[in-house]
């Protein structure tokens, strides 16, 4: 009987097929139905209408044609950019804006990182920011109204959950809102990392470090360009506030009362996230790190010069 069949080349051949195709969908299309194959993360939840309809803007300014949207679990990207991307946190991204070229940084990691303000800020003028950036200016977006009807007409289309409420909301709202709210949203499904318990810890420090640069004045000259560079963004020309805090004044992460110089450091080198502390003061994040970008002389340089302009 088993004989037969090979005498038989096209009833073997079609036999062959069916038991391939069935293998094929047993083995590949099958589990494509099964949730197991389409997780969520447990913090993921879909998009609001003010986050959907910035990631409209998003796409069709051509954002993912610079801006990559994941991070690669290859140790100098963790170390950049954050969290290595998983797959559970792009279950509503439809479709995905993973991208495939970084003229721009990564921006997996982006929602939290900094203050709406700042990102105001970054898309009205991003050279404001970021001297050397080819980043065209999109102040167009702040005169853009967004349209309610349409909004929920993409909500309707993907499925999002809305409420009437929250559809009203939008009314009065801008395109520049929109893609604001978007950037804030941007991997916050992946859970960053815990601080240490040291950090965590409301403890005062017991010993503090000198900044072997005080009142050199080669080094506050040196500090005044590099504030200049990559401070006054935040802090403003003079040091007095504008996105971050006053750094002139009589406080320091919101309590009265400065802390000494290597304070200063540590949140200049370190940056700060939600829950960070410094001498048992808890900041409120939104500062990026300068370790990478700076050495140490050149953030002790900075350090300096905010003494030299507090009369300190």
């Amino acid at each position: 009987m088993a004989g037969g069949i090979y005498n038989k080349p096209i009833v073997f051949a079609l036999t062959a097929t069916v038991v391939i195709l069935i293998g094929t969908a047993v083995t590949m299309f099958y589990p494509m139905l099964t949730p197991e194959m389409h997780p969520k993360l447990e913090n993921l939840k879909p998009f609001t209408a003010l986050q959907l309809a910035g990631r409209d803007i998003y796409q069709r300014e051509g954002c993912v044609n610079c801006h990559t949207q994941t991070v690669r679990p290859l140790k100098s990207e963790v170390m950049r950019y954050g969290e290595y991307s998983k797959a559970g946190e792009f279950a509503y991204d439809r479709p995905f804006l993973w991208g495939s070229k970084r003229t721009g940084p990564d921006l997996a990691r982006i929602g939290g990182k900094y203050p709406d303000a700042w990102h105001y800020k970054h898309f009205d003028k991003p050279q404001a920011m970021f001297a050397e950036s080819n980043m065209p200016a999109y102040t167009f977006l702040k005169d853009e109204k967004l349209d309610p009807a349409s909004i929920e007409a993409h909500m309707k289309g993907l499925s999002m959950p809305y409420t009437t409420e929250e559809m009203a909301a939008l009314s009065g709202k801008t395109g520049m809102d929109a893609l604001v709210a978007y950037m804030q949203v941007i991997g916050t499904a992946v859970k960053k990392a815990a601080a240490p318990a040291a950090a965590v810890a409301s403890t005062v420090k017991e010993k503090h470090f000198e900044n072997p640069l005080a009142g050199n004045p080669q080094a506050i000259a040196k500090g005044k360009d590099l504030y200049a560079k990559n401070c006054a963004t935040c802090h403003g020309a003079n040091a007095k506030g504008d996105i971050g805090p006053s750094l002139v004044d009589d406080e320091f992460f919101y309590e009265k009362g400065d802390l000494p110089d290597d304070d200063y450091f540590e949140v200049t080198n370190n940056g700060t996230s939600e829950g960070y502390t410094e001498d048992g003061r808890v900041g409120k994040g939104g500062m990026p790190g300068f370790k990478d970008s700076l050495s140490k002389d050149d953030i002790w340089s900075i350090v300096a010069y905010l003494r030299s302009i507090k009369g300190k």
